[in-house]
């Protein structure tokens, strides 16, 4: 059921740009996020982000189921979906926007690039412009970037009694190897 949702997801996405464009999926996506507190570290990794990136148009989206984030310690796990993201309320983020910045000329090469457009999190749609590089390999296409974002601009709560153990800050990275679709 999930991997038929995450497709039908992936089809809206495709339907959203343009068809006679050169579409590139990533139905495996990595995105991360480190959070760097007095008391204690905390990361995370969801290894199911599913993209969708129009070589044509420069269009990009992307979608990560929250609850598919894991980490280390499964209280941890547990507080992160329940008590802070609400994953049953707000079950995803997603983001959608345009590349800027790519010169065609230079494919092969990594290349330095933004993407610009409006990052939903926790049910909180915001305009980012998220720096990150991007560069084809053998005609498939590789992005990544790492970028920080405040939880409170998203309406994430941090309880006073644990201001220490949680930063107001997250660095997410995003990592997506992208084969024609």
């Amino acid at each position: 059921m999930r991997l038929y949702r995450s497709m039908v997801l992936v089809g809206m996405i495709t339907g959203a740009l343009s068809a006679s464009a050169q579409k590139y999926v990533s139905e495996r996506g990595n995105v991360s996020f480190f959070s760097d507190a007095a008391l204690e570290d905390i990361k995370a990794l969801n290894q199911k982000a599913i993209s969708i990136f129009n070589t044509t148009t420069n269009d990009i989206a992307f979608s990560i189921t929250i609850k598919d984030f894991h980490f280390d310690k499964s209280l941890m796990e547990e507080h992160f979906n329940e008590k802070y993201m609400n994953s049953d309320q707000y079950p995803k983020s997603t983001f959608q926007g345009k590349i800027n910045g790519l010169n065609p000329s230079l494919l092969s090469a990594a290349q330095d690039v933004r993407a610009e457009g409006k990052l939903t999190i926790h049910g909180v749609t915001k305009d980012v412009l998220i720096p990150g590089t991007l560069q084809n390999i053998d005609g498939k296409w590789f992005l990544k970037s790492k970028f920080k974002i405040k939880l409170e601009d998203y309406k994430v709560d941090i309880p006073k009694l644990l201001w220490e153990k949680i930063a107001e800050e997250v660095e997410v990275a995003v990592d997506f190897a992208y084969k024609a679709g």
